[in-house]
């Protein structure tokens, strides 16, 4: 193998092995100031161990000294004045100071260095952060005025079946003949909509519901008569209103749980705003409800009604407020 060849594999892998570090900085910094916390701790338990000798040792210096203010001579039968007295005194404190800085600097140093590990965790976080909400802001606002110009030329019908790809199929129901009093099945149109086609905040209201691990959730508000539904959907999407009028904020998860669905990572950071004075989205709550095509037929679920339920958030509500 070649020189060249060599110095090129040697320099991917320190700059493979370098980014992974960079990557994951944060997580090893974390670690770094936890461990150095403890290491801290034991250090200063260690050296309090040594200040009772430290402290001694000042008491018997000190003991010397008013003993010799007293008599007014030194052990050697030198004159001692008031002012050696202060003196010796200030000399002996600052160096029971020094010796007690040096047993407790290592137990500092490595305690300084803990915090500072933790706060340059929390800062390369933070930077990372922003950089995500600017870059979902970008996204988000490509994608709203996307689907702004599809509105403008083809309409919002068409709209929704290109977003949700919504697909007319003809399906089997079992109904009641009414002069026979017996089951029969009949044809009928139904509008299908693939779930995994429906967007990340999107949901089908409906019997059961799947949290973000697959399980299936009964969801405690749905009922067999879809106008009830629907009534109860309306009144919901109110309530929220009223709520985001009152809080001036409201996370997505919030709605999720008024409707009996379960959380998702996503909705305890996008939601809506409420701002009259300086909009920064719709300033209400829309779930999406259109009156001309309500009821969708989610062919996951073996056709099952379900409502189709798309919620106008105006995104990372963490930036906007």
């Amino acid at each position: 193998m070649k020189k060249a060849e060599i110095m090129t594999k040697v320099s991917g892998t320190f700059n493979k092995v370098g980014f992974q570090l960079k990557k994951h900085s944060p997580e090893i910094l974390v670690v770094a100031g936890v461990v150095g916390t403890v290491a801290s701790a034991v250090l200063a338990c260690k050296a309090t161990l040594k200040v009772d000798k430290v402290l001694g040792e000042t008491k018997e210096k000190m003991d010397k000294v008013h003993e010799s203010a007293e008599k007014g001579c030194t052990a050697m039968g030198g004159d001692y004045s008031p002012e050696d007295a202060k003196k010796d005194t200030v000399i002996v404190y600052t160096q029971t100071a020094l010796k007690l800085a040096k047993l407790y600097a290592p137990a500092v140093a490595v305690g300084t260095l803990s915090i500072t590990s933790i706060l340059a965790s929390n800062n390369i976080l933070r930077k990372r952060n922003v950089a995500l909400a600017a870059a979902y802001a970008t996204i988000d606002k490509s994608f709203k005025d996307y689907r702004n110009r599809v509105v403008e030329r083809f309409g919002k019908e068409i709209d929704r079946e290109l977003r949700y790809n919504i697909k007319a199929e003809k399906v089997s129901e079992t109904v009641m003949d009414e002069e026979t009093g017996k089951e029969k099945k009949v044809k009928k149109t139904a509008f299908v909509v693939n779930p995994s086609d429906i967007s990340g905040y999107a949901r089908f209201f409906e019997k059961y519901t799947k949290d973000e691990e697959g399980n299936s959730v009964l969801n405690p508000h749905w009922e067999t008569n879809n106008e009830y539904n629907l009534m109860f959907l309306k009144a919901q999407e109110s309530y929220a209103n009223d709520l985001l009028r009152a809080k001036k904020r409201l996370f997505l998860n919030d709605v999720y749980e008024m409707l009996g669905m379960p959380r998702t990572k996503a909705g305890q950071v996008v939601g809506w705003v409420y701002d009259p004075e300086h909009p920064v989205g719709d300033n209400y709550v829309d779930f999406g409800l259109y009156a001309d095509n309500l009821s969708y037929s989610d062919f996951a679920n073996g056709f099952d009604t379900a409502i189709l339920l798309d919620f106008n958030v105006d995104g990372n509500i963490w930036e906007l407020m």
